[in-house]
């Protein structure tokens, strides 16, 4: 049996042959970025499946998210999840202000494309000053907790309420524990910066104050709450207590599951990355805009192009944002 191959011929219209025929009509250039963006995002939701699927494993010892972003300046802890909603809607708006360049680059309205390039730039970087803000929030940490040698984090709460060390330990640290430096001596031991309480004073302030319970990083699923330990319990299981945590790193945080922390680290920061990229490629643009070389060039293809990239940023955000914050 013979199979019939089609043959292109010089009738065959519907064959593109290559050459300076633009396929969806669309240039070589947009065609790349189109590819970069695919590439990425498979990227990210590889990212993000994994954060989904530890998050999933470890359920029950996962931190609450309204629990743990309450950074609000001059407000801390009063208004949960507000500050990184701001943080949302500035960086959506600024893809508002990208759209409005487009449209003002198709018109070929050089002023106007400048003015809303800049709109945007602003809108960047104020973004990532505010992630920065978090993440500085994040590192030093709100309440502080201890950690057992089992590798339990436990937190303090009065009246059903977590509170802050500080709260209920007093003076300063009474093991007269000095920093590790290469000026003290110990140049072979580096470390953090030291908590500012000793784990007795911590375990003799909860003895002292009959009022103050221990919380497990433990989930009640049926409450959606950490489980309260009584006092006799919250006495055994600090008794176990290996060191302070105040804050988190990658080797622990007072939030409760470490690798919260390092999932959060690492796929903020690097989305953080792209959005320091698309501001860096938005002041390029914006002084081509202001030189008039995309008016010499006749189109402002390039403001479109750098477009896709920085709607995109924004698309993956609110991804980001639903993944660590929302659910």
């Amino acid at each position: 049996m013979e199979a019939n191959i089609a043959v292109p011929n010089e009738n065959n219209k519907e064959t593109w042959g290559g050459g300076n025929v633009k396929p969806f009509g669309a240039s070589y250039g947009k065609m790349m970025m189109w590819f970069f963006i695919l590439s990425d995002a498979l990227t990210f939701s590889g990212f993000l499946a994994a954060y989904g699927l530890t998050r999933f494993k470890f359920i029950d010892s996962w931190p609450i998210a309204d629990e743990v972003f309450t950074h609000v300046p001059f407000m801390h802890g009063e208004y949960p999840m507000i500050y990184v909603a701001i943080m949302t809607f500035i960086l959506i708006f600024s893809s508002v202000t990208m759209v409005l360049a487009v449209d003002a680059g198709h018109q070929m309205k050089k002023n106007k494309v400048a003015w809303y390039m800049f709109a945007t730039i602003v809108g960047g970087i104020i973004f990532v000053g505010s992630q920065a803000w978090e993440w500085n929030t994040f590192i030093n940490g709100t309440y502080g907790a201890v950690k057992t040698t089992e590798g339990k984090v436990l937190q303090f709460v009065k009246d059903g309420k977590q509170i802050a060390l500080a709260d209920f330990v007093v003076g300063e640290r009474t093991d007269n524990r000095v920093q590790h430096t290469p000026k003290n001596g110990l140049w072979f031991e580096s470390e953090k910066t030291i908590s500012n309480y000793s784990v007795a004073q911590v375990v003799a302030a909860y003895n002292a104050n009959p009022d103050i319970q221990v919380r497990t990083e433990l989930m009640d699923m049926d409450l959606k709450k950490k489980t309260i330990l009584s006092r006799e319990e919250g006495a055994l299981q600090l008794a176990k207590t290996k060191m302070v945590v105040e804050g988190a790193n990658l080797r622990a945080n007072e939030y409760g599951n470490t690798i919260f922390a390092d999932f959060f680290f690492f796929i903020t920061g690097f989305h953080g990355f792209h959005v320091v990229s698309g501001i860096i490629l938005n002041i390029i643009i914006f002084f081509n805009v202001i030189l008039g070389t995309y008016e010499k060039r006749g189109h402002y293809e390039m403001v479109e192009k750098v477009g896709l990239y920085w709607h995109f940023v924004d698309l993956v955000w609110v991804f980001v944002f639903t993944f660590f914050y929302l659910v």
